[in-house]
């Protein structure tokens, strides 16, 4: 699986329609809707704003598409596809569409919705997806040193450190780290 890391957009003209297209990360159904409302706000003009996201949970998978008033499987369904056979996930991809006057028909709405978003996707910062874990430690005072260099070596954080009679850290590393630096320093995932 892979995922993107910053929101990205592109425009084109299609037989005088204008379509802008949209690419964010995403990690909630929330934070998708939110994205959307304030292209709602920005493209108040459009005719069309269609979408499709795919976004992981800690209970499944979560995949929607929305054709938006275009006919049915002629937009979000081919934004879709290009998300899934990018093998991306966290994300949220739109298309907004200005109507110029000529219509498509269904072949040419969808090639003109697939189109717009491979072209998003392309010019997105893509990388491979890597599982975090959330894990709790405390540590002696004299440990936090030794501590940071072994959790730099496991490509992981430190999210929160509090200081009281030992220090107690919230740290993100790879799922795939995280037995060996539990193997080093005692702790809890969370």
């Amino acid at each position: 699986m892979r995922c993107i890391n910053f929101p990205a957009k592109i425009e084109e003209v299609i037989k005088k329609s204008r379509f802008l297209g949209f690419i964010y990360p995403c990690f909630s159904e929330n934070e998708a809707h939110a994205y959307l409302h304030d292209l709602r706000d920005a493209h108040s003009g459009a005719n069309h704003i269609v979408f499709a996201y795919r976004i992981r949970t800690d209970q499944a998978l979560v995949c929607r598409f929305y054709d938006a008033g275009e006919p049915s499987g002629t937009a979000g369904k081919p934004i879709y596809q290009y998300i899934e056979g990018n093998d991306l996930i966290n994300v949220l991809v739109v298309v907004v569409r200005y109507f110029g006057g000529i219509k498509l028909g269904a072949g040419g709405l969808t090639r003109a919705y697939g189109n717009t978003a491979k072209q998003v996707i392309e010019v997105a910062d893509i990388t491979e997806f890597v599982e975090l874990a959330s894990v709790h430690f405390t540590l002696d005072y004299k440990a936090l040193q030794h501590f940071e260099y072994q959790l730099a070596k496991y490509s992981g954080t430190i999210i929160s450190k509090d200081f009281a009679g030992q220090v107690n850290l919230v740290v993100q590393l790879p799922v795939v780290n995280s037995a060996s630096l539990l193997a080093l320093f005692p702790g809890q995932i969370l």
